[in-house]
């Protein structure tokens, strides 16, 4: 073991390894091969493997030397934390193995996997000139140092990357991002209604000690009608005192507002109507409360498809169960994660173009589990409001939705528990639902698909502040170091203004310090340019949007609610607990709506969806806050093939173990495709009069995707010289040169038919071989098949 801790530097190298401050190098090994993904160049890459009691690294052989004076990076571009890791294989000459810290290997390694619980497959090869006793003895130690994560040994993974004095020094120092909005205090919440100019809204400090909601955040948005002292008493009517808040305002006028179910059984005197009707309808004359309870998946659900998906998609050499390729696509149906996705994103555009209607109120009503409410309250965001879609925007956006607003399984996805159940990946959900929309338009996102990745591999890493806790109120506990069960008497203290907090043991960062995790050169591929189209200037409350026709009943008094559940409009007696009963209170001075029972709901938000009539300014080519509406029906909602598999190639590529000293299977057969389509290219060139033979014309249902054990799914079969040729349309025949054009010089051209097939993973459109086609002569014909055309 070799310790620096009491080096006070930001890094130290050893043996080329720019270590942590206080980072132990626990073994290493030399002469050892990295397999790099497609995106990374494919190949393999020579270096030497550490492991310390932090993580698994590997430097590169041609690396430049490491900076003492550079700040610490957490994890380098080759490296992976103990914490991400789930399991260890080793590959002997003839078996594979699963390396647990009680195991004996009885052969020497020669390859190592590592599965990750971010889907990651990192695979080593060790030379034949590797020290045996190297291989088996990081093979050894990365299988003991390496623990599931657990809540009593999660504190010891904290302490070995971020508790050593110098390190708490290094963090206690750094600054927030100021170009993103944290809605930590009263100030960011103030700017987001500037920035989307709701007037009639004010920030509220009732909650600043956690006492009318432990939940809630210290600081909400409410209408500018309702005090403090009449807020308190609309708590007690809501589950957990979750009140509807203001979230986000549409330029067009509309609210949006989050709110928990309602409590049974308490008597609502006159007062409390007037401040519960106030609260809700946020000064609009319309409100619609969106049921999210019935339509959206539950936790346990969401757990099961994940874990499904996961086994799906990352497989694994150490067992011999695996998924044929005919039926890895009905696999995938069944389980239901594309479904539980395609749930989310069209209840979210139903909200979004409910918002595009103008001048109402949209309330989501959380169920128990309200970190859906969480999903679809991003992703209306996300929909209408190109900010979101930058990356400042789209953190912001998850501080406020997520990290302060309250949820119950964001951080639980930190560790693996007894039970699946206690594990919810909703944030991932959320994620992935992300990607689905920036997939359908990636012009219209600054961001891009590799920070997308890069959050969701940090949340797997129980390291930072932002996924550590379920609420505000967690964090504040974790940062002054009360225990769980001690409440002061006179609330938590409030940090004064501009003074840094004092380090904590350890201090964790927030997940949007990607200085800290990974390289200038990852963090420039987190953004791309995007067109700032000219914005239209926001629609105040009050004011009229002529250019609009929503046809919504409206009695003129603020009395119109409507429940927006399974796409369809109605209005329940029951809707509002206070409306529901005998009570003449409310009814004598508002009137009912009418009934939309009998309206539907879909053709409902189409109407609402068209604002207003084309521009005719050239300038002003879209809408800005047009919603990005996405597709949903068959394989528009696709499989995140960069995340979920990226290690499916390293997986099926050491399906067959291979010698150190020998060139690696899939290496060695496409050497041997390569020489056998440069010796059919110069037979063809020596001996032209074999093409005027005819054959029997191949089918390109004939090829190795035949075979269901064969692992090709995850290939393409395209080629070069395929996409070069034209392909015929439709069951006509290929264009042949007439006659009068032809000359003696003119090669004849191979029978082209558009029978390409379209791989689901990875959308390469598979042509078959020109060395494979039939090639008439001009005089030849093609014979005809029933039920086939050519």
């Amino acid at each position: 073991m070799m310790s620096h801790s009491s080096l006070h530097a930001h890094g130290r190298d050893v043996f080329g390894l720019c270590c942590l401050p206080g980072e132990c190098v626990l073994q290493r090994a030399v002469l050892v091969r990295k397999k790099l993904s497609a995106k990374e160049g494919g190949g393999w890459l020579s270096g030497t493997l550490f492991c310390t009691h932090f993580r698994v690294a590997f430097v590169p052989q041609d690396s430049q030397k490491p900076d003492d004076n550079a700040d610490p990076v957490l994890l380098g571009d080759h490296d992976v934390a103990l914490a991400s890791i789930d399991k260890v294989v080793a590959v002997g000459p003839s078996r594979t193995k699963l390396v647990t810290p009680t195991c004996s290997l009885k052969f020497t390694p020669e390859e190592l996997v590592l599965y990750c619980r971010d889907l990651r497959v990192l695979c080593f090869l060790f030379d034949r000139l590797t020290p045996d006793t190297q291989a088996l003895e990081i093979t050894y130690t990365i299988a003991k140092t390496y623990q599931p994560l657990k809540p009593g040994t999660i504190l010891s993974f904290q302490n070995a990357a971020l508790g050593s004095i110098e390190m708490k020094q290094f963090l206690s120092n750094r600054w927030h991002d100021p170009n993103m909005n944290w809605f930590e205090c009263s100030m960011g919440w103030e700017q987001e209604l500037e920035r989307t100019g709701a007037s009639g809204w004010r920030v509220s400090s009732v909650n600043d000690r956690f006492e009318m909601s432990t939940s809630l955040p210290r600081f909400s948005v409410v209408p500018q009608r309702v005090l403090d002292t009449e807020l308190k008493k609309t708590f007690a009517h809501f589950n957990e005192g979750r009140i509807p808040r203001w979230c986000w305002r549409h330029p067009h006028g509309s609210d949006l507002l989050r709110m928990a179910s309602f409590q049974n059984n308490i008597y609502h005197e006159k007062d409390d109507i007037r401040n519960l009707e106030s609260v809700l309808f946020g000064g609009q004359q319309l409100c619609v409360i969106v049921d999210l309870g019935e339509e959206m998946p539950s936790p346990a659900d969401i757990q099961l498809a994940h874990t499904r998906l996961r086994t799906l998609c990352l497989g694994d050499i150490s067992s011999s169960v695996s998924v044929p390729d005919d039926k890895w696509l009905s696999t995938l149906e069944s389980t239901r994660w594309l479904d539980y996705t395609r749930c989310c994103l069209r209840k979210a555009a139903e909200v979004a173009c409910l918002l595009g209607g103008g001048h109402m109120t949209v309330v989501l009503q959380e169920p128990e589990d309200r970190d859906m409410n969480c999903v679809v309250c991003g992703l209306v965001q996300v929909m209408c409001d190109p900010h979101c879609r930058t990356v400042p925007g789209f953190q912001g956006l998850v501080q406020k939705e997520w990290i302060t607003a309250g949820h119950k399984f964001l951080s639980r996805i930190n560790y693996h528990r007894e039970s699946d159940k206690e594990e919810a990946p909703v944030f991932l959900l959320f994620l992935d639902c992300v990607w689905q929309l920036w997939a359908q338009y990636p012009t219209r996102f600054q961001l891009t698909e590799d920070y997308l990745l890069a959050l969701h591999d940090s949340v797997h890493l129980p390291l930072f502040s932002s996924f550590l806790a379920n609420s505000q109120r967690e964090r504040c506990r974790r940062s002054q170091h009360l225990p769980q069960s001690y409440t002061p008497v006179n609330g938590l203290r409030e940090l004064p203004k501009g003074a840094p907090e004092e380090p904590v043991d350890p201090p964790f960062p927030p997940v949007w310090d990607w200085a800290l995790q990974y390289s200038s050169l990852r963090r420039s591929r987190f953004t791309q340019p995007v067109s700032q189209p000219a914005c239209p200037p926001p629609v105040l409350n009050g004011n009229l949007n002529t250019n609009q026709d929503h046809g919504w009943p409206n009695d003129g008094l603020p009395g119109s609610v409507f429940l927006l559940s399974r796409g369809t409009f109605s209005h329940p007696s029951n809707l509002l607990p206070w409306r529901s009963g005998n009570s003449g209170s409310y009814w004598k001075s508002h009137r009912r709506a009418p009934s939309s029972e009998s309206l539907s709901g879909l053709e409902r938000l189409i109407r609402a969806c068209s604002l207003s009539e084309p521009s005719e300014n050239p300038s002003t080519l879209h809408d800005p806050y047009e919603p990005l509406l996405p597709l949903l029906l068959g394989p528009c909602v696709r499989v995140w093939r960069a995340c979920y598999l990226r290690g499916a190639l390293h997986a099926q590529a050491f399906s067959h173990p291979a010698s150190s000293c020998s060139q690696h299977p899939l290496d060695q057969l496409a050497w041997e495709v390569q020489q056998l389509r440069e010796k059919v290219a110069q037979a063809s060139h020596r001996h032209p009069e074999n093409q005027t033979k005819r054959q029997e014309p191949l089918r390109l249902e004939s090829n190795l995707n035949q075979n269901a054990n064969n692992g090709t799914f995850l290939f393409s079969s395209s080629s070069r010289t395929s996409q070069q040729q034209p392909s015929s349309r439709g069951a006509a025949h290929s264009s042949v040169i007439p006659k009068a054009q032809r000359t003696a010089s003119d090669p004849p051209r191979p029978v082209q038919r558009n029978n390409g097939k379209h791989t689901f993973l990875f959308g390469h459109q598979q042509e078959p071989q020109s060395g494979l086609r039939y090639i008439p002569s001009p005089s030849a014909k093609l014979h005809k098949r029933p039920g086939n055309s050519y």
